[in-house]
């Protein structure tokens, strides 16, 4: 297996993101959604299996490209864990994001040590969840 990784969504269908992700939300945004919010991120970064063309990882990072980024989402579809692929997501998109004051990312504690392995270290943080929202908020600006 050949994974490619890539920095923008140019070539990428929208059947090639569907596949598995957002696995154990109640609520997972549709494919088209999906793929509307690596298309308006600051930055991202996919994994892409060259054999089938498919996504099989990526990571998004939005920012004001000033001073501050935040990391929302990094995923791996299962069968594809364990290969590195997660650590080669980060390491890439925080070497995109070096040059700003502050990298930010909120993760469940099961996690913590696999950040802490990529060179994040453990903050305080707060944070607010609209699980009824987690399939997209579809703004009236914009067409989908």
């Amino acid at each position: 297996m050949s994974i490619v990784f890539r920095e923008t969504l140019d070539g990428v269908e929208l059947e090639q993101l569907s596949g598995g992700f957002f696995d154990g939300w109640p609520n997972p945004p549709s494919t088209s959604t999906f793929y509307k919010m690596l298309e308006q991120s600051y930055a991202i970064e996919l994994a892409v299996d060259e054999q089938t063309g498919n996504v099989v990882g990526f990571i998004q990072a939005i920012s004001d490209g000033v001073l501050s980024a935040y990391i929302p989402l990094l995923e791996v579809l299962p069968e594809y864990k364990a290969q590195g692929i997660g650590s080669t997501l980060v390491q890439r998109m925080l070497e995109r994001l070096q040059g700003l004051y502050m990298i930010d990312l909120l993760c469940d504690p099961e996690v913590q040590t696999f950040y802490e392995r990529q060179a994040m270290q453990r903050t305080t943080g707060m944070c607010i969840r609209h699980y009824s929202n987690q399939a997209g908020r579809i703004d009236s600006r914009q067409s989908d």
